[in-house]
């Protein structure tokens, strides 16, 4: 009996078998074929992604720098690296990896949103993930602490933190040309009622 759980426990997991996933409003990802479940996000949460995919597309479309898109959308850097980032941003350069089931191969931009639940697994796993397979930049926002991590690719291609902003401060982009983004107001207010 022991011998059949390890060898469960060695097999790695796909993208089909991923597809078999049941949708139950929870995030499943594979990374390096293991299988990892999120709970669905909180309304702070998604109030700081609406502001981030609003302010990014709007930049996006006026210089029509290619195409900024949200969670849930499969970004399949390999057959057992499957992800759902939190929002992506495709360059016109890598456009054609969107494809109209997934995204094919790395985006430009990964963007996250980090939660207790999911605090390991994005500023670890994913973050060393996202450095092997040719992510340009990687963002990391906290609403409970209020922190951004910026993460670019250094002369030796590996991401790197290249800034770390408290609260406030200007965050801007080699991939988003005269954009400065304001932090402050970015981040949601606690919600009235919060538990």
């Amino acid at each position: 009996m022991g011998m059949a759980l390890e060898e469960v426990a060695a097999t790695k997991l796909t993208y089909e078998d991923y597809l078999l996933f049941p949708e139950d409003g929870r995030r499943h990802e594979l990374i390096g074929g293991e299988h990892y479940v999120t709970p669905a996000p909180t309304t702070r949460h998604q109030r700081l992604l609406a502001r981030l995919f609003r302010v990014l597309s709007e930049q996006v479309e006026k210089y029509t720098l290619g195409e900024v898109l949200f969670a849930p959308v499969d970004v399949v850097l390999s057959p057992e690296d499957v992800v759902q980032p939190d929002l992506i941003f495709l360059s016109n350069s890598r456009r054609q990896r969107l494809t109209a089931k997934n995204i094919q191969g790395a985006p430009d931009l990964v963007v996250e949103v980090i939660s207790d639940a999911s605090r390991r697994l994005d500023k670890k796993l994913k973050r060393a993930l996202y450095s092997r397979c040719d992510v340009r930049e990687y963002w990391l926002f906290d609403p409970e602490l209020r922190i951004a991590e910026i993460y670019r690719r250094d002369g030796e291609n590996h991401l790197v933190k290249v800034a770390e902003y408290e609260d406030t401060g200007e965050l801007t982009s080699t991939l988003f040309p005269g954009l400065t983004l304001a932090l402050a107001g970015l981040w949601p207010p606690e919600p009235e009622g919060s538990a």
